[in-house]
């Protein structure tokens, strides 16, 4: 690391220049990025997936961009027929719209389907044309409604709620970092360190987004992990420096210290995280694919800003750092000093004095907040907790009351027959009746809803989007009583595909899938959960093994790996607690019976690499410290001291960001800050403030033990004045 500090040292006007060039580049991606985003959501392979093709492929029909025409007040034919004319005139604003068949649903209220061959964000699109082309009716009052008005209507009130977390977080991280770095020169540092990065992270994306499709929602990702990367890792850096500066007359030679202690340990900060958020990246998901390698280009392009940028930066600065105060002069000499015995000191040599009161009561409460994870139930997704502020949402409102929540969202049995007119066949119309029979038999079916084929003359089927031109492919659409990511509409699912599908006795010949949105709901919780934990165990693996490098020690990476799993089962067991139960109603948060599947991968790739994060800084420095005394209960006290305050500060700003989506519209979202907020919460202070040191004292000698094969495995030094072989 030294060698390489006197290359940037002696290379860093090129060094500058080279990353300037980079955030053009990256800022002129950037703003081109918006239109190669998608929020498509896939689950390829999947059984409904394949029904979703086979219905857009021979009827131009994606259930996914069909948009619903509720109308009320409706009172006789002549409404029924303007209502009608209404909808043929959405179909044809996108080529190969259709307009289904007038359905009932009770006390004044009709609807009709629009079908289009669009995906739901193309859809999504012209959701105002529709409604230009519907106008007004006379005599009713209609609301377009469906997935993609839905999606049309509330993707700014989204994005507002995304935005509230960075706008929170930008003023209290200027805050915070005025109060930590103390002078103008130090927070230019993690300013300049972010106004680089993530620009050019995004430019990164923006290559990525030619290639495959990326979430449009990675940018968020970026920005908030850009920003927690940059403040981190240059207040651990800048810090040191001035260590080092307050006791060194030579710049450049405080400089090679700082990056063989602190800059290697956001080199070693970085892989984890890295590591965390590659766990994304091999989800067989395309959707969290592609955020995953917009949040693991975050680590990537900061362990290159870590190891180039920052010490340029640096060298450039000097003493420069410490210059335009806005802080007493005192309080900057203090928290440069090498030896202080402050608060973090005090805190950790009263937690060792008693380590086992203070790691039963800490490790007791984290147990006790992860214990609700286990009744963590999770849903693929659905319209419950929007907004009811939109046309399309108040629609979506019409129904549920009147047909039930399920009403926008039917089950689908989609039958290629794999012959023209095989729709027709009498074996094949005997296993419809035989199927709809099924249906009606199950109590959460909504009988009205069930729409078959052979029920219908062929024109009206055609119409009504239940059998393709050449009478090869067929669907039966039925309701649900409760919307698509409940337990009992998911439960549903497995009794059509494991029940009412053989009951029917489709012939051989026919190739029979349950698709709709119930159905892909399960099938994206089969499917990322059905490789969620072997990721977990990889990552798991992978960091030990890092860390195993970092600390040298084969004993604190398990501590760290068991620390983490500690943190992200708290945060679990937390939004058990506020949401499934109902804790966080007093504090505006929505009650829901399920959270989001989606919300426990998220929150474990992005958790484990921050908490981590945290755990490198501090581990690293004790472990510094130990090499130079080996005097243990020292070593833990004055880490402590020296990076306390750094994570703490760190964590504040994290949990700001993460904070201002509790007051958003989404429960998604809501989840998600939550999650993330309370994890960063309980492991900054409960975790490494109390549960390390009390653990770290409690082991001893252990913390240093490395087996002599595992040493000359990695091709470690041995310390300049080694404890005992075996710990005792």
């Amino acid at each position: 690391m030294t060698r390489w500090t006197d290359f940037v040292i002696a290379h860093r006007g090129r060094i500058l220049a080279l990353w300037v060039v980079l955030f053009v580049l990256g800022g002129f991606a950037a703003a081109n990025l918006g239109g190669l985003l998608t929020n498509r959501f896939s689950v390829p392979g999947s059984e409904s997936e394949r029904g979703l093709e086979l219905l857009k492929d021979r009827m131009g029909d994606r259930s996914d961009g069909a948009f619903t025409l509720v109308a009320t007040d409706v009172d006789g034919r002549a409404d029924r027929r303007a209502v009608a004319a209404a909808a043929t005139r959405a179909a044809r604003v996108v080529d190969g719209g259709k307009a289904g068949t007038i359905l009932d649903a009770g006390s004044g209220v009709i609807y009709v389907q629009v079908f289009t061959p669009l995906e739901n964000q193309d859809a999504s699109r012209v959701t105002p044309e529709l409604r230009a082309a519907i106008g007004e009716v006379e005599g009713v009052t209609t609301y377009l409604s469906g997935y993609p008005a839905i999606n049309h209507d509330t993707e700014d009130i989204f994005n507002e709620d995304l935005a509230r977390g960075e706008s929170i977080a930008v003023p209290i991280a200027l805050l915070v970092m005025a109060f930590m770095f103390g002078t103008l020169g130090g927070i230019a540092v993690p300013v300049a360190f972010a106004a680089m990065t993530i620009p050019v992270t995004l430019g990164f994306v923006w290559v990525f987004a030619h290639l495959i499709e990326m979430a449009i929602y990675v940018t968020n990702i970026v920005a908030l992990i850009g920003l927690a990367i940059a403040v981190d890792y240059s207040m651990l850096v800048v810090f040191r420096f001035r260590e080092e500066l307050a006791h060194s007359d030579d710049v450049h030679a405080a400089l090679r210290t700082t990056m063989a202690t602190a800059g290697r340990a956001t080199l070693f900060s970085g892989g984890v995280v890295a590591i965390g958020l590659a766990l994304l990246v091999f989800m067989p998901l395309p959707f969290m694919r592609s955020m995953g390698i917009g949040g693991l280009l975050v680590p990537l392009v900061s362990i290159t800003a870590s190891a180039t940028l920052l010490p340029a930066l640096l060298a450039v600065m000097g003493r420069g750092v410490n210059r335009w105060r806005i802080i007493p002069r005192r309080v900057l000499d203090r928290r440069s000093a090498k030896d202080v015995t402050g608060l973090w000191h005090g805190l950790a040599t009263s937690i060792m004095r008693r380590p086992v009161l203070w790691f039963c009561a800490a490790g007791g409460l984290m147990l006790v907040l992860a214990l609700p994870a286990l009744g963590l139930s999770l849903t693929g997704g659905d319209n419950r907790g929007v907004p009811l502020t939109t046309e399309s949402t108040r629609g979506l409102h019409v129904l549920e009351t009147t047909l039930g929540p399920g009403a926008l969202a039917p089950h689908q049995l989609v039958v290629d027959t794999h012959r023209p007119g095989g729709a027709q066949d009498p074996a094949m119309v005997a296993a419809q009746e035989r199927f709809a029979a099924e249906l009606r038999r199950d109590p959460e079916i909504v009988p009205e809803t069930i729409l078959v084929p052979a029920n219908l003359s062929p024109a009206r089927a055609r119409r009504a989007n239940l059998v393709d031109p050449d009478g090869r492919v067929f669907q039966i659409r039925a309701a649900g009583r409760h919307d698509s990511g409940a337990e009992e509409s998911m439960e549903l699912v497995e009794r059509i595909r494991d029940r009412d599908v053989p009951a029917a006795h489709f012939p051989r010949s026919a190739e029979v899938m349950v698709s709709g949105a119930p159905a892909f709901g399960v099938d994206f919780l089969d499917r990322a959960y059905g490789a969620f934990p072997w990721l977990v165990l990889a990552v798991l693996v992978v960091s030990y093994l890092l860390l195993l490098r970092a600390f040298r020690s084969v004993v604190l990476p398990a501590k760290a790996v068991v620390m983490n799993l500690l943190s992200v089962s708290a945060a679990y067991g937390v939004l058990v607690l506020a949401f499934q139960h109902g804790w966080g109603e007093p504090f505006g948060l929505q009650q829901t019976p399920q959270i989001d599947g989606w919300i426990p991968i998220f929150l474990f790739a992005v958790l484990f690499g921050l908490s981590m994060d945290y755990e490198v800084f501090l581990l690293s420095r004790i472990r510094e410290e130990w090499e130079h005394r080996h005097d243990n209960e020292h070593a833990i006290a004055y880490g402590l001291e020296h990076t306390g305050r750094i994570i703490t500060a760190a964590a504040i700003i994290m949990i700001a960001a993460f904070s201002g989506f509790l007051a958003g519209s989404f429960v998604g979202l809501q989840e998600f800050g939550l999650g993330l907020a309370a994890a960063i919460l309980l492991d900054a202070t409960v975790v490494r403030a109390i549960l390390v040191p009390a653990t770290m004292k409690l082991l001893g000698e252990w913390n240093w033990y490395l087996p002599e094969p595992v040493r000359r495995a990695l091709r470690l030094r041995r310390p300049s004045a080694p404890p005992s072989a075996e710990p005792t």
